[in-house]
């Protein structure tokens, strides 16, 4: 088996599928950033980045996982008020057990879709580069609609990094 064949085998689940539509059909006249399978790699590349400059050692595996996975809930808010990080962790519970994860990296990638959202918090490094990668990956600084956006100015990504 590849080292990303579990990570593949996501992208081909049922349920990740549906999900992933369904983010698409909420975000369809969306006119901020979106949820989609470009944002989730985007946020898995940078985190990847992240993880190699600092050495962390963190499994590539691992990362993905658990960057493909951190907003796959996001529908759920829309539709029945549930925050995405725990429609998210609801979901990639079931997807991780389809997708051949070992339970420790499920742990793994669990505790980091729950914690991507906080930044007041004391977090794994998983959850620290998934965090990382999921802000600087927004594109706030060519945005059309940067003047209507709820985030604050610190909040908002303001110069390429990566």
């Amino acid at each position: 088996m590849d080292f990303m064949d579990n990570v593949n085998l996501i992208l081909q689940n049922k349920i990740f599928k549906d999900a992933l539509m369904k983010n698409m059909e909420c975000e369809e006249h969306r006119k901020f950033c979106c949820h989609d399978l470009t944002h989730f790699l985007d946020v898995a590349r940078i985190a990847y980045i992240v993880n190699l400059e600092n050495k962390f050692n963190l499994k590539k595996e691992v990362i993905y996982a658990a960057a493909i996975l951190h907003d796959i809930g996001r529908w759920m808010e829309y539709k029945e008020g549930i925050p995405h990080h725990i429609a998210s962790v609801r979901l990639a519970s079931t997807i991780l057990s389809q997708c051949n994860f070992k339970e420790d990296d499920t742990s793994q990638i669990i505790e980091s879709i729950s914690q991507h959202r906080d930044n007041n918090i004391k977090r794994s490094k998983l959850s620290e580069i998934i965090y990382l990668g999921d802000k600087l990956s927004r594109n706030c600084f060519y945005c059309s609609s940067y003047g209507e956006c709820k985030w604050s100015e610190e909040k908002k990504n303001n110069r390429l990094k990566y």
